[in-house]
């Protein structure tokens, strides 16, 4: 009798111990499946951020006088203030500043046009990993990814682009014309700086610094979580 008891007991503590393993197996197989979720919410809420911030940047800087009327307009470079300076004394070249700033500005306008597919490409290389520190990261992390990621191909892509953009509104040719006289002025420093890279630059600049605002607004102002999505992931 003490032997069948002892066996009863013992199959009641075995019984109890698998049904609490049992019990923790369910609930580690729970936390997995949300944090597997939480990770796919992470990465999807992150990209639809993104991709809003890209389109309306890309959509607002690409339209007509998209940099020339807004807060990434492109300035003359240093090395070329100082010859426009100069060659505004010269007859025929007094409005060459508001020329070429109008030029350059249409050039990174048409520009512009080729960046999503990049954007996107840099888009699809992120992990869950990214995704998280990137959402519970500072305000701009989104932003500084994108840009780490992006930029050099971006430059590439875009170099081409705005020789051949700066080429359709003139602005080359008449960026020579503007150099060949400022070097003709007697005792000046022969120059010929180049607008090729600084345009470039301050057109990726331009994106960068508005898509940055636009990931701003998602993580600050509610309105702008369009979705369900944005709304749980950065409400959190």
């Amino acid at each position: 009798m003490k032997n069948i008891f002892i066996f009863l007991i013992s199959m009641l503590v075995l019984t109890s111990a698998d049904a609490q393993l049992k019990g923790i197996l369910n609930k580690a197989k729970e936390s997995a499946g949300a944090l597997k979720n939480d990770n796919s919410d992470f990465s999807a809420g992150l990209k639809e951020a993104l991709n809003n911030g890209i389109d309306a940047a890309v959509s607002q800087l690409s339209a007509e006088k998209g940099y020339l009327e807004s807060p990434y307009k492109i300035l003359i470079p240093a090395d070329a203030q100082k010859v426009i300076d100069k060659v505004k004394l010269v007859p025929g070249f007094q409005d060459v500043e508001t020329k070429l700033v109008r030029q350059m500005n249409e050039a990174a306008e048409i520009a512009a046009k080729k960046a999503s597919p990049i954007f996107v490409n840099a888009i699809k290389q992120m992990s869950f990993s990214d995704a998280k520190s990137i959402v519970t990261g500072p305000e701009n992390a989104a932003t500084s990814y994108l840009e780490s990621t992006s930029r050099k191909p971006l430059y590439n892509e875009f170099l081409p682009v705005i020789q051949q953009s700066l080429d359709e509104v003139n602005a080359r040719t008449y960026w020579q014309s503007v150099v060949q006289a400022y070097n003709k002025i007697p005792f000046v420093k022969k120059m010929n700086p180049d607008l090729d890279d600084h345009v470039n630059n301050k057109a990726l600049d331009g994106l960068f610094g508005l898509i940055a605002v636009k990931e701003k607004g998602i993580r600050t102002d509610v309105n702008q979580r369009t979705s369900e999505l944005l709304k749980k992931v950065f409400g959190k």
